[in-house]
């Protein structure tokens, strides 16, 4: 039988098609599902319980003995946090989380409505459980907060080494272990932190000047400052850098908590709620962002519950274990608050945001856990 040769034009189109096709049914091999999410913004919450986040203002720690609150500090606390029933209280501490997350995205780790989650640490402590975060798996090496360098490599630090995510992964904290956490050394990132000066020849005016401001302000700690200070300098940095992986990690209400300040405490809750919800709008009001960016905010340990051990997180105070964790984006359900869900881990956290990044951690680092599955699209069957 004589074949007409097809004309150049034709099979170039036949060989667009077919390419097309097998990248399609590898991808549905593979159980993969195209994302819209190109960029992630992580945040990170240092201490706050999942009591305050899921019920409001905790009546228990609202007086001088058990949360150190003035007479006159109680007054304004009571006015502006004790309203009418948990639900309420805990939209008037976090109103972005409940009118924005809530409504279009998930929320994981309400014990009240049987969704819980965990560290896997046994130390229940800020580098053991930001370590857990970021590299998928617990490490019995790291026991506390000193400050050594992290043998083990952070999905931050890996992402960089990606080809498409070269110089795109910018992480800011207030707490300035992050230096050992991330391994700045070894992993090249360009971590920014609080108290810190950076070169006046690479850094731009406004980056200088919210420095020139830390200098002025008295710090808070011997080794962070303020979270607002955190927050401006992210600001910054999508401008300035553009990233498509941003690690924000605020400190103050693990600061406040540990001094038994209970009104300064929920102070800086509502605060970082304030500074997530203008993040996300200047992320939204950007045409590299809007509509292709997916925000995780998480935390790395609990707190004691009763009214006495609040301030305190270790395996002696019972609830120190427990986290949460919220996800909002263009690829993520709008299912809100989760209810009767299987047992999370922060460990998951590492995979998850590799994965709304198109990448693998886990095939990498198989130790690691595995994403979080309900935050994404639903596998075809």
């Amino acid at each position: 039988m004589n074949l007409t040769p097809m004309p150049p034009i034709a099979l170039r189109l036949v060989k667009r098609g077919t390419a097309l096709v097998l990248g399609l049914l590898l991808g549905t091999a593979h159980g993969a599902t195209a994302l819209k999410t190109q960029n992630v913004v992580l945040v990170t919450i240092d201490g706050l319980r999942w009591q305050e986040v899921f019920r409001g203002l905790d009546d228990r720690m609202a007086n001088k003995e058990f949360g150190g609150v003035s007479p006159r500090a109680l007054v304004d606390m009571q006015k502006d946090f004790a309203v009418g029933t948990p639900l309420e209280r805990r939209q008037v501490l976090m109103p972005f989380v409940w009118s924005e997350i809530a409504t279009k995205g998930q929320i994981f780790g309400n014990r009240d409505t049987n969704s819980p989650m965990r560290v896997t640490n046994v130390p229940q402590v800020s580098y053991p459980g930001y370590n857990e975060m970021l590299t998928g798996s617990a490490d019995p090496r790291i026991r506390n907060n000193s400050r050594l360098p992290n043998p083990n490599i952070t999905v931050l630090e890996w992402l960089n080494g990606r080809p498409s995510l070269q110089g795109k992964v910018v992480p800011l904290a207030a707490w300035n272990v992050f230096a050992s956490i991330f391994n700045v050394e070894r992993s090249g990132l360009p971590l920014w932190l609080t108290n810190q000066h950076s070169d006046p020849a690479t850094a731009s005016p406004q980056l200088l000047d919210i420095e020139r401001w830390m200098q002025d302000i008295p710090t808070k700690g011997r080794d962070e400052h303020y979270d607002a200070f955190v927050y401006r300098a992210a600001l910054d940095a999508i401008d300035t850098k553009a990233p498509r992986l941003l690690f924000v990690g605020f400190g103050e209400p693990d600061t406040h908590a540990h001094a038994r300040t209970y009104d300064r405490y929920v102070d800086s809750i509502r605060r970082a709620d304030r500074f997530i919800r203008e993040l996300w709008e200047k992320l939204q009001s950007m045409p590299q962002y809007r509509g292709t960016t997916t925000l995780i905010v998480t935390v790395d340990h609990g707190r004691g519950d009763s009214p006495k051990d609040w301030p305190n997180h270790n395996p002696q105070s019972p609830n120190s274990d427990e986290t949460w964790l919220m996800v909002m984006g263009p690829d993520t359900p709008a299912l809100g608050e989760r209810r009767d869900t299987k047992l999370l881990t922060t460990s998951q956290v590492a995979a998850t945001v590799a994965q709304f990044l198109g990448e693998d951690f886990r095939a990498a680092f198989p130790q690691a856990a595995e994403a979080v599955a309900e935050v994404f699209p639903a596998q075809p069957h």
